[in-house]
This record gives C-alpha cells, sequence and structure tokens, in this order.
C-alpha cells in the first residue's frame, strides 16, 4: 500500500527556469516560429529515434536546453542541462556559446545515397573553386591552388565537430527527465545567487555564487556518472547547502539581523506557512478530544534505553520521483522497522539499525533518519552501525517494486529540510511577502512530523503496513 501526503508545491527561488525565456517571452515566440518553420518539434508523432528542434536559453553558469512542444505551450522540464566549469576562462566562455550555436543547415546528397553535407562546406566549396581558378588564371602554382580547393570545404566540414568536441571539455551536461529536473532545482538556486553577486562589491555574495558554481559542477558530474537513485544522498547534500547559500545571501541583501534574533523579529502567531504541511500548533494547547493516533497508541511512559518497540516507523527523504505519468513528486518515504529486516535489504546493517531505531521508543513513533544521525554523534558514529545510504537506497527500491508497505510523502521544501535536520537544528527562509526572515526550528519540524504521524494513523487505521 503507497499513498501520497498531497501538499501545496514549494516556491522555487529563481521563477525564470520554471519556464523557457520568462523574463522575454518575445525571444520565446520568436525561436518556436523558427522551429516551426525549419525543424522538427516534439508532438505525438515522435519516436525515440526523433530529433526535435533544440532551444538553448543562456544564463552565466552554463544553458538549459528546450524543446518545442507542437500544441503550441511551453515546456516546463529541459530536454538538457549544461554547466560550464567554475573555472571558465573568456576563451571557454566563448565555446558555451559555439556549444549554443544554432544547428547547421545539412544538404542531402542524393536521395538513394545516404549521408550529407553541411551547408556551410557546400558554400566553401563553390567560393574555394572560383578563389583557385583565379589564383590560377593569376600565376599561382596548380598544386597550390588546387590543395586550397580541396582542404577548405574539408575543414569546413569537419572543423566544426573537433572545435564541439574541444569545447565540450570545459561543460557537463545533463539529460533524462530525473536528471534535468533535479538539475533545474539546482539552477534555479544558483540563479539567485548570481543575480545577487552582480554588481556587488561584498565579498560574501561573490563568495556564494562561486561555491554554488562549484555545487552545480559537482552534481552534474554525480550525474554524469550516475543515476539519481545512486547518488541520492551526495545529491540530497549540495541541494541542503545550495538552499543554505540562498538564504545566506538574501540576507546579506536585505541586511537583517542575525540568527540569534531572527526569531525575536518574527510575530509570534505568524502561521508557519505553506512550507511545512499543516499548521503550526498554538502557543497555548486547549484539551480536546482524542485524536485517531492517540486512540490507537495512548500516551505512555517513555520506555528506557533497553526497552525494545517493534512498533516504531523510519522516516527518511530521497531523490524525488514520480510514481506514474501526472502524479505528484514523492520526495520522503515511511516504513515500518521491521522492514529493515528484509532479506533483500543490506545485513546486518539493517538490523543494526533496526536494533537502534526501536530502543527506547513510543509505540507508532514516526523516527526520522536525521534523528539517528543526531543520536549517533552528529553521524560520526554511523560506521559503527551500518552502511545508511545503501540501506535506504534498498528500502527506497523495495517501495518502488511494491515488495514492501510503505507511506510514500510529497513534502514541500522546507518541510522537508526541517525532517533532514536534526531535532535542534534550524531552516531559515525569506519572506518576500513580508519582507522578513523565518526561522523554522524545533517547534515546526514537531509540527511536519505531527502532520505526517496524522496522516499515517488514518492510513494504519484501515490496514497495518
Amino acid at each position: 500500500m503507497t499513498d501520497t501526503l498531497r501538499t501545496p508545491p514549494p516556491p522555487t527561488a529563481a521563477a525564470q527556469h520554471r519556464r523557457p525565456f520568462t523574463l522575454d517571452p518575445g525571444r520565446w515566440e520568436a525561436e518556436r516560429s523558427r522551429a516551426l518553420r525549419t525543424g522538427h518539434v516534439r508532438d505525438h508523432t515522435c519516436t525515440a529515434e526523433c530529433e526535435p528542434v533544440l532551444v538553448y536559453e543562456r544564463t552565466r553558469w552554463g544553458w538549459l536546453a528546450w524543446t518545442v512542444p507542437g500544441d503550441g505551450t511551453r515546456p516546463e522540464l529541459p530536454h538538457q542541462i549544461g554547466v560550464l566549469t567554475p573555472t571558465a576562462s573568456r576563451m571557454q566562455r566563448l565555446a558555451l556559446r559555439w556549444l549554443t550555436r544554432r544547428p547547421a543547415q545539412r544538404l542531402g546528397l542524393a536521395p538513394t545515397v545516404p549521408g550529407s553535407l553541411r551547408l556551410l562546406a557546400v558554400a566553401v566549396a563553390v567560393i574555394s573553386l572560383a578563389v583557385g581558378l583565379f589564383a590560377m588564371a593569376h600565376g599561382v602554382p596548380v598544386d597550390v591552388a588546387l590543395a586550397g580547393m580541396v582542404l577548405a570545404p574539408l575543414l569546413a566540414e569537419h572543423l566544426p565537430g573537433r572545435l564541439d568536441a574541444r569545447a565540450r571539455e570545459h561543460v557537463r551536461s545533463v539529460e533524462g527527465d530525473g536528471a534535468c529536473r533535479y538539475l533545474q532545482r539546482l539552477a534555479a538556486l544558483h540563479t539567485s545567487l548570481v543575480q545577487a553577486a552582480v554588481g556587488s562589491d561584498r565579498y560574501e555574495l561573490r563568495r556564494a555564487a562561486e561555491i554554488g558554481q562549484h555545487t552545480l559542477w559537482d552534481a552534474a558530474g554525480l550525474l554524469q556518472t550516475q543515476d539519481t537513485r545512486s547518488a541520492a544522498a551526495d545529491l540530497i547534500a549540495r541541494e541542503r547547502l545550495m538552499v543554505q547559500l540562498a538564504d545566506q545571501a538574501a540576507q546579506i541583501l536585505k541586511r537583517t539581523p542575525g540568527p540569534a534574533n531572527a526569531d525575536q523579529a518574527r510575530k509570534p502567531e505568524q502561521p508557519l506557512g505553506p512550507y511545512p504541511p499543516g499548521p503550526r500548533p498554538a502557543p497555548h494547547h486547549t484539551p480536546g478530544p482524542l485524536s485517531l493516533k492517540e486512540a490507537l497508541h495512548p500516551p505512555q511512559p517513555q520506555p528506557g534505553p533497553d526497552v525494545r518497540t517493534a512498533d516504531v516507523y523510519l522516516l527518511f527523504a530521497h531523490e524525488p520521483y514520480y510514481p506514474g505519468p501526472g502524479t505528484q513528486e514523492i520526495n520522503t518515504t515511511v516504513v515500518t522497522a521491521d522492514t529493515l529486516l528484509h532479506p533483500q535489504v543490506q545485513q546486518p546493517d539493517g538490523a543494526r539499525i533496526h536494533d537502534l531505531l526501536t530502543r527506547g521508543r513510543q509505540p507508532g513513533e514516526i523516527i526520522p533518519l536525521a534523528t539517528l544521525t543526531h543520536e549517533l554523534n552528529g553521524g560520526a558514529d554511523w560506521p559503527t552501525v551500518g552502511d545508511w545510504e545503501s540501506v535506504t537506497t534498498d528500502l527506497l527500491r523495495l517501495v518502488r517494486e511494491e515488495e514492501c508497505n510503505a507511506l510514500s510523502l510529497g513534502l514541500p521544501e522546507i518541510a522537508r529540510a526541517l525532517i533532514c535536520t536534526g531535532p535542534h537544528s534550524h531552516v531559515r527562509t525569506y519572506d518576500a511577502a513580508a519582507d522578513q526572515f523565518i526561522a523554522y526550528g524545533p517547534t515546526e519540524r514537531a509540527a511536519v512530523l505531527a502532520e505526517v504521524d496524522k496522516f499515517l494513523a488514518c492510513i494504519v487505521a484501515e490496514q497495518d503496513l
């Protein structure tokens, strides 16, 4: 049984990357018109062999390549994303423009002859023929003129390919829905860093943009060599770093108080907002009827550290995926503790994590993986317990292959960040509407877990996981 917690989509840091050329709609219309005239657009007739026209949107850090849908809409997901090396020279930046040039027009040799020639090579051949004949008429040796007449079109045909290969040494590009969707999110965050650093003399902003470029470059390298599932832990770490950089850059721009005063500046009754999936707990609790979860698992005294409670759940974040067409993004999963004992989960690592997970817990308690990391000396003691990355990868594979029961969640960005941090950590974000920073901490993290707990209770009431 797999269900999805429906929550509002999180806001992105740079809205222009949600669609192509958001800041210049006229450019998109012009490119779309050109694609309709000169090439193949993406529609229901496309096959795997189709090569639709790509429209390149250049940025300071690389490019996004978009296909042109045949129904007239603007695409939401790039076909390809390219990231320029962080130490790019002026010549390498020019190479990026070379790679994102319009595709060369080609002429077929004949209906029965395979292959084609670049239109530029044909034009150079005609020009070199005329220049060669003119040169021979004015006394230039025949062998020299013929060599030039032959070499010029050959260079025009093959030199661009060699230049492409040389330019790609300084660019990492990824394709595929999963990889592009992830890199699109990181690119949006990095764009906010670049925009903050442009025209600023603040070292902190320029340094944040440099770190963001390195982070984007590293993420592109991971996605080139691994799939999103095998590189999930590294990708999530880079996404968290990029979120922190964007938050710090916004703080510097607005010159707001530091983290220690952020909670004082926030209004006491300010709601949690659309980020975590549920209302923020009121400062004063008013007794009311028991919830379904409380009815299923009445409050009990806290068990000792040696007492084991099998009826607990593990919550862990992972690389987002979509279970099917038109479905919501899944980025967090809840499984029962006993799932860690599954034979297809790496052992004995799973059993050791199960032992840690079930010690001193309340029945029905949901334990985030980050809480275990906090209990293990901030993660320093994980090697003595087991490889949590391999274990969670195996758990996610079981869930996606429907080999075990689970609760699949689509948490917003802040809610997901809260459950990925320790029980005493804070996550800060900038509220543009209120022009202030908001710090989310243990209270908001508890609210997220309470909402997940409420949703899980409804599922368990019908059928145990």
